[in-house]
């Protein structure tokens, strides 16, 4: 696969990223969501004061902007992972979880625990998705 098959996708609807990566790649029919946490897009300040039920709705508003960006939907996502720095978490963050991702065929999923995310968060969620067309 050469370089003209990869693609970046960048919007400002979703945080900035806090290193060296992108939004989302586009590469082969796929697209590569990067993990988000509750950043507010606008300021790049955490969003939820560490309630992880606010935390996870930023989180999947974030990762919703990033597919909206690359033309995509929730409904083409096919892989997810979540990470969750409690277990204890779980049901709440998979009923919300569920809002966003219960059209259609579910998403195949991880779900792990995590020592710790990156500034201070109690969620993180990534995804593949298929691009429209492929």
């Amino acid at each position: 696969m050469d370089q003209q098959q990869i693609e970046a996708v960048q919007t400002g609807q979703a945080p900035a990223p806090v290193g060296p990566y992108n939004q989302a790649v586009k590469a082969g029919g796929l697209l590569f969501c990067s993990g988000q946490i509750a950043l507010d897009p606008a300021t790049g300040a955490m969003v939820g004061g560490g309630d992880v039920e606010l935390e996870t709705r930023q989180v999947l508003t974030n990762l919703q902007a990033v597919l909206t960006a690359a033309g995509c939907s929730a409904e083409r996502v096919v892989r997810t992972t979540v990470f969750l720095v409690d277990l204890a978490d779980f049901k709440l963050v998979n009923d919300i979880y569920a809002e966003v991702f219960s059209t259609g065929i579910s998403p195949a999923r991880a779900c792990v625990q995590v020592a710790a995310l990156p500034k201070g968060a109690r969620v993180e969620i990534d995804c593949i998705a298929m691009l429209l067309g492929h």
